[in-house]
């Protein structure tokens, strides 16, 4: 727990000086002033004068950076070129949209193709009474590690 000294402030009033009287406003030094204190009693103290504002600074004018001048050149030509694309889009849109219809069109026809024609090949063959297809078989030898090789084949 903090505790602090309590001091008593003390006065001297005119009878406890001998040969003084109270000081006229103009005796009275600078920086000291006339307070009344919690008591009621009036008697003179030295005063904080108040602090005088800092001054402000001068704005001072700067160059405009050499970006910033760029950006502000090329702000309305971007501009102009993104409201251009859109106003083109918007005129492309029904045949973008066509075009794309038919491309899925197209992606469809190639994955029927791609599942049909396997299939038709299939039953197109299994239709035509063919027998299974032809089976060969070959025989190979050989009697050393130089020697020539002699094999066979044979069809079934």
């Amino acid at each position: 727990m903090h505790s602090e000294t309590a001091y008593e402030i003390t006065t001297l009033t005119p009878q406890t000086l001998p040969g003084y009287g109270p000081m006229l406003p103009h005796e009275i030094p600078p920086g000291v002033q006339m307070v009344t204190l919690p008591g009621g009693m009036r008697t003179l103290a030295y005063t904080q004068p108040p602090a005088a504002p800092a001054p402000q600074p001068v704005p001072v004018a700067q160059p405009i950076p050499t970006w910033a001048k760029t950006t502000a050149l090329l702000t309305p030509t971007i501009g102009g070129g993104v409201a251009a694309a859109g106003i083109g889009l918007s005129y492309a849109a029904p045949g973008l949209i066509a075009m794309s219809q038919a491309l899925w069109a197209a992606v469809v026809l190639i994955a029927a193709g791609a599942i049909a024609l396997p299939l038709l090949l299939g039953t197109s063959r299994s239709r035509t009474g063919r027998a299974a297809p032809t089976q060969i078989t070959q025989n190979i030898t050989a009697t050393g590690l130089f020697s020539r090789a002699k094999g066979t084949i044979n069809h079934h």
